[in-house]
């Protein structure tokens, strides 16, 4: 029996899960409904725009997520605390590397050109803001953007390396390597 979900908030966390273990086109409504519990006709109350709209949730939520824990602390702290708990909320988010990118999985498959402009502004925003942040710290300005992109581009190989060797403490390490390089302002 399907069970109860009040709210589509509510909802989004298992379709996240979804895409993320199998993919934009592998999500399949039968998988959809298992992973949350609810039938054909509650998705589509929720989504009536089908899968595309929940994809659409979920990078939304993921956005929203990011821009609270990470973006908004990077352009509004003292860089010398925003810094590290950007690290700190990255390694949570990605249960230390236990758990892909669902942006990254969209970004490296066919569905990156469905929702181009909402990758793009993901790893945008977090290049500028937190080159940004490296310049407050010290970092000088064409070095600070060079240093986002390459700890950006940094979590996002963690996080691959990790998943292909099923070794999350790789994803640590790289952690570990990329604070380090982000803290020597």
């Amino acid at each position: 029996m399907p069970r109860q979900i009040a709210e589509r908030d509510d909802v989004i966390p298992a379709l996240a899960e979804v895409f993320r273990t199998h993919g934009y086109d592998g999500a399949s409504l039968a998988l959809i409904t298992q992973a949350t519990g609810l039938g054909k006709g509650s998705l589509y109350h929720f989504f009536p725009g089908g899968k595309e709209e929940m994809a659409a949730a979920v990078l939304a939520q993921i956005e929203g997520w990011f821009a609270t824990k990470v973006f908004e602390p990077l352009r509004e702290s003292d860089p010398t605390r925003a810094i590290p708990a950007m690290f700190d909320a990255v390694d949570a988010y990605f249960h230390s590397g236990g758990r892909v990118c669902l942006v990254g999985v969209f970004a490296l498959s066919d569905t990156r050109d469905r929702y181009f402009t909402e990758v793009r502004r993901y790893f945008a925003t977090w290049i500028e803001t937190l080159a940004s942040a490296l310049e407050k710290h010290g970092h000088e300005h064409p070095a600070a953007r060079d240093l986002a992109e390459e700890i950006v581009g940094g979590i996002q190989g963690g996080l691959v390396l990790a998943r292909a060797a099923d070794q999350p403490q790789l994803f640590t390490r790289t952690l570990t390597r990329l604070r380090s390089r982000a803290e020597s302002g």
